[in-house]
């Protein structure tokens, strides 16, 4: 049992529910959090992929840089403790090889910066592309609808104001994004856990 409340009711989760590969989502409390929520019409803004490094689960997520990051000390970065875990429908898909290759392909981001351009490089990552283009490179899933920034809501002032500050007069507006929201409703996924 992971030693932690992961609940407002104080349950323990059951790390026996966890498995590698699992997306988990949460609220994040960082500036752009909200612009991320009103353009995408989701609470989730940001996620990552659980793996098990040395008897501990771990997020692999990318912030700067993208790392591994400790399961409990992810779960209280988002609001309010709340996160759900989402797992692969056809679950048969995550053999023992694939999962290998999936963490050989994650290895290639290991310490890239955080991609505050939302740009589809490998250059620099954010968090769903760092977890789709590893799905999509190890294991030939595809989760999630990848859209062109034009496709979100950028009508709200906070996300106006975020565009600007981040591009000035030149939004690209074709640039392909998948967004957290996308592959939160992909229907590859269901739901595990959500505290």
């Amino acid at each position: 049992m992971l030693a932690f409340a992961a609940s407002a009711k104080g349950a323990a989760l059951d790390e026996r529910l966890l498995h590698a590969g699992d997306l988990i989502f949460h609220q994040s409390r960082s500036a752009q959090s909200q612009a991320i929520q009103a353009a995408t019409h989701s609470r989730y803004s940001h996620m990552g992929m659980l793996w098990r490094q040395d008897g501990q689960w771990m997020v692999y997520e990318a912030v700067d840089p993208v790392q591994l990051t400790p399961l409990r000390d992810w779960v209280r970065r988002g609001a309010g403790g709340h996160f759900v875990v989402k797992r692969l429908r056809d679950e048969s898909v995550l053999t023992r090889d694939v999962l290998t290759r999936m963490r050989e392909v994650g290895e290639r981001y290991r310490g890239k910066p955080y991609d505050l351009y939302f740009g589809w490089s490998d250059d620099r990552i954010y968090c769903s592309e760092l977890v789709w283009k590893i799905y999509e490179a190890g294991a030939g899933v595809e989760i999630g609808r990848l859209q062109r920034l034009r496709a979100f809501d950028l009508s709200a002032p906070l996300v106006r104001k975020k565009l600007r500050e981040r591009y000035g007069a030149h939004v690209p507006l074709d640039e392909p994004v998948i967004s957290p929201s996308a592959m939160f409703d992909s229907d590859k996924l269901v739901e595990v856990i959500s505290r």
